[in-house]
C-alpha cells in the first residue's frame, strides 16, 4: 500500500507574502528562458525592478540572447534572492517566479514614466537607457514558489505577489 504524503509546499500566508515582497526589492535577478533558435534552456543575470504598480520588470538589450528568446516565447522564470555571507546557501530564502514577458513599445505613453521610475533605482542606466536597442519588459507573474529556508516552502498565485 502506498502512503500518500502531504504536500510539503504550503499555500502562501501573510509572513510568506511579506518575505516574497522583500525579495522582490532587489536590483538584479536570474532570468530563465528558452533559446529562440535551439529551444534549449538559457539563463541570464538581468537588471531587475518593479514598475510603479509593483509588477516585475527589466530593461533589456536587443543584443542579449534573452531578448530574442522572450520575443519568440514570452514564458520565463525569475530567481530572486542571494545566499548570505554565512551558513549553508540552501537555508537562505529565494523566490522563483513563473512569468510571461510583455515588452513595452518605444512609443507607449507609459514609457517616459517607466524610464523615470527605473532610473530612481538604477541611476547608472542613464548611460544606455535611451539607446535604440534597449526595451522595458514587464515580467507578468503567473505563479511563484518561495523557499524561505529549511522546511519553509510556499506556493503563490499571481495575485499573492501584488
Amino acid at each position: 500500500m502506498t502512503v500518500k504524503r502531504p504536500d510539503p509546499v504550503a499555500v502562501a500566508d501573510a509572513e510568506a507574502r511579506a518575505l516574497a515582497i522583500s525579495l522582490m526589492q532587489t536590483h538584479h535577478a536570474a532570468l530563465a528562458y528558452s533559446d529562440a533558435q535551439t529551444q534549449t534552456p538559457g539563463i541570464s543575470r538581468i537588471a531587475f525592478g518593479l514598475d510603479p504598480d509593483g509588477v516585475p520588470m527589466a530593461l533589456v538589450s536587443g543584443l542579449a540572447p534573452h531578448t530574442a528568446a522572450l520575443r519568440a516565447n514570452p514564458a520565463c522564470a525569475l530567481m530572486l534572492g542571494e545566499p548570505g555571507e554565512k551558513g549553508d546557501p540552501m537555508t537562505h530564502p529565494r523566490l522563483m517566479i513563473r512569468a510571461m514577458a510583455a515588452f513595452v513599445a518605444p512609443d507607449d505613453p507609459q514609457r517616459a514614466a517607466l524610464r523615470a521610475h527605473w532610473l530612481k533605482g538604477h541611476p547608472k542606466a542613464t548611460l544606455y537607457i535611451d539607446l535604440p536597442d534597449f526595451a522595458f519588459v514587464r515580467l507578468m507573474p503567473q505563479s511563484a514558489l518561495l523557499n524561505g529556508g529549511f522546511g519553509k516552502a510556499f506556493r503563490f498565485t499571481a495575485e499573492d505577489l501584488r
